[in-house]
């Protein structure tokens, strides 16, 4: 197995070792493959394909966005549930391309099934079944408003099933994740597993994302594997349940994109106890361990984030609601004011009370209490009896900040991840196209 080193000779990314990561284990039922369509103009991997021999259930989640890509109009009108492939290209995002865009994906859809289908045929342990244009799922992250170069990528998709590997092994999980990242510095990789009766559970997920990072979804992409045999149904009710505290509880700069999507794929092949409701008990360490994988790799994208120095946790407790606890932390983490202190290691606590008070909830000021670290900066609508700048300036040199809000309102609880604006993010996006 081959890693292309040129996804990471971009002078921008900083060079990553297989060894930091996490070793991702081989889900029955999955194959991999990615090449290189020159889409980048330097021969880095920029296709991938996630192919189910036998089929898959699945589920998404996809952007909120009402300019969406043409791959999220596609599988939004995918009824089934029940998947042979996930195709994904890095590049161009295929979002306002009109017609062109939605053309030449059917054009990708029509010769990715066709070279499944041979594939199928050859295969002496394969279904042997025809593969059609809906049995596909499709990806795109990348430029919005540039034609999609779809020739290009067919051209290379026979070359991309002849690549497909049966079975898993770190690198190939790592050349797969470096394969659909764009300004990412680092791929984003996590595993775990977990028991559904007495079988053992592999889930394999990575993911993308380092700007346009915000909510529902963020411009993310995150692709979850396992070997449970779960109903799609079921999936779908887990994953938003999962998604709503770790994908969509991070930003790094605000901006929703148009691509966003979080899939599972669960291919069966655990042969675990049939699963009769989505309450049923054995789902509950199926919940967990998805959620302890979803939260990793969320917070991989915000540590990665266009051009960060430091990550960013901000705890708002003691609120009337979750909803305004979510709303007064993304209030803090979007605010530009807030994440340059931050970058410039300044203990500017007023600009937290500041995103606190525009935050549109019912907050009492003189019931609030503002922590940096484990420093109390603010109580009583004033500076802190105990507050020491000295101290606090130590603290913000540190790479990794915590925030705590206490509203003194009520009991809920909300958690936010983000990073800090430097002046790379600045110049990343300026240089984007470039």
């Amino acid at each position: 197995m081959t890693l292309n080193l040129k996804n990471f000779f971009n002078p921008k990314n900083k060079m990553s070792k297989m060894g930091e990561y996490q070793e991702l284990k081989h889900i029955n039922g999955l194959e991999i493959s990615s090449v290189s369509a020159d889409l980048y103009g330097d021969g880095r991997d920029d296709m991938c394909l996630f192919y189910f021999p036998d089929g898959s259930n699945f589920a998404a989640v996809y952007t909120t966005s009402k300019v969406t890509s043409a791959n999220i109009n596609w599988n939004l009108k995918i009824k089934r549930h029940f998947v042979r492939a996930l195709f994904v290209n890095t590049k161009n995002a295929n979002a306002f391309t009109g017609r062109k865009g939605a053309h030449g994906l059917k054009e990708v859809a029509n010769t990715l099934a066709k070279s499944l289908t041979i594939k199928s045929a050859q295969d002496p342990k394969g279904t042997k079944d025809t593969v059609k244009i809906t049995d596909l799922l499709f990806a795109s992250t990348g430029v919005i408003g540039e034609e999609y170069p779809y020739v290009k990528i067919k051209n290379r998709i026979p070359e991309l099933v002849k690549k497909i590997k049966a079975e898993q092994n770190k690198f190939v999980w790592f050349k797969a994740a470096t394969a659909i990242m764009t300004t990412d510095t680092r791929p984003k990789l996590a595993y775990e597993e977990c028991k559904i009766g007495n079988k053992l559970i592999k889930i394999s997920g990575i993911a993308k994302g380092s700007g346009m990072i915000a909510p529902n979804m963020a411009t993310m992409l995150g692709f979850i594997f396992t070997d449970a045999s779960i109903p799609s149904v079921f999936l779908k009710s887990i994953l938003k349940k999962v998604v709503a505290t770790t994908f969509n509880s991070i930003t790094v700069d605000g901006d929703t994109s148009t691509n966003d999507m979080v899939s599972i794929f669960a291919t069966g092949k655990a042969n675990n106890s049939k699963i009769y409701n989505v309450l049923d008990p054995k789902l509950q360490d199926f919940e967990k361990a998805l959620h302890t994988l979803s939260l990793n790799l969320a917070k991989q994208i915000v540590a990665d984030g266009e051009g960060a120095k430091k990550f960013i946790t901000i705890n708002v407790i003691g609120a009337s609601s979750v909803n305004m606890a979510k709303n007064v932390g993304f209030s803090i983490a979007n605010s530009p004011l807030f994440k340059t202190a931050i970058a410039g290691e300044d203990p500017n606590w007023g600009r937290i009370a500041m995103a606190i008070g525009k935050a549109g909830e019912n907050i009492v000021a003189h019931k609030l209490k503002i922590k940096i670290g484990d420093f109390l900066v603010a109580e009583e609508s004033s500076v802190s009896k105990t507050y020491n700048e000295k101290d606090l300036r130590e603290y913000m040199k540190w790479d990794s900040i915590k925030i705590e809000v206490n509203l003194n309102l009520g009991s809920s609880l909300y958690t936010v991840y983000t990073c800090d604006f430097t002046n790379d993010y600045i110049d990343i996006n300026a240089d984007y196209r470039n």
